[in-house]
């Protein structure tokens, strides 16, 4: 099973479930959650946005519209 039907699939279980079963579902994967939202507190991965966002406005990168990523994945699909 690919991991996009997994995903999906947990996520309309946790939809419905019992509030018993979701608080589990939580206490398993909290600590990763929590790490994961520490990223606005590590000061080298907000330095390497600002970094980037510097980057794309000075116009020396250039970045694609929702709509093209979106074309250019079916493309790649196939």
């Amino acid at each position: 099973m690919s991991t996009e039907i997994i995903r999906e699939r947990l996520h309309e279980y946790i939809r419905f479930a019992d509030d018993k079963k979701v608080e589990a579902i939580y206490t398993m994967v909290e600590n990763e959650i929590i790490e994961e939202l520490d990223l606005w507190e590590d000061k080298a991965f907000l330095n390497e946005l600002k970094d980037r966002l510097d980057e794309y406005e000075s116009g020396k990168v250039t970045g694609s519209g929702w709509e093209e990523v979106k074309q250019k994945a079916r493309d790649r699909k196939s």
